[in-house]
């Protein structure tokens, strides 16, 4: 049996953290205003739990990115695939990361994808280059760890 699954990123900013990977990676930013209008209707949720922006409601504490070619569940607005969720959390990253995203731009687009990403506010952190691996280690503009190989 599979399961469904997602990667959770505690974060300061989720819908600016979300607006990043889903540039970075080429993933839609997830809708959540039916889910939000749908728990507004039942009474689970006050008005106090989401803001506006570009006419659609928001989460305050969280957004998600998901694959343009994953299945989406129609009431929720959520992927059911390749997924990440972030989440408000009030402490800042303060270690090293115990879990990263490798991006595999290929060799011959490594440079181009890594100008592209610091283009949108990411920064390199070092260029490995060592038996058995070359890429760039970078950070998301939260510092959150990745690589670029």
């Amino acid at each position: 049996m599979t399961l469904e699954w997602k990667i959770v990123v505690d974060c300061a900013a989720p819908r600016a953290q979300a607006a990043f990977w889903a540039e970075a990676l080429g993933y839609l930013v997830e809708d959540h205003s039916s889910l939000i209008e749908h728990l507004l209707g039942l009474g689970t949720i006050t008005a106090e739990a989401y803001t506006e922006e570009g006419g659609r409601k928001v989460w305050h504490t969280a957004a998600a990115v998901r694959h343009p070619d994953d299945p989406v569940d129609p009431v929720s607005g959520m992927g059911r695939g390749r997924r990440i969720l972030f989440q408000a959390v009030p402490e800042p990253k303060t270690v090293k990361n115990r879990l990263h995203l490798d991006l595999h731009a290929g060799p011959e687009r490594r440079e181009e994808e890594v100008a592209r990403l610091t283009g949108l506010g990411a920064t390199v952190l070092a260029r490995i280059d060592e038996p058995g691996s070359r890429h760039v280690t970078m950070a998301d503009p939260e510092g959150n760890e990745f690589c670029v190989q």
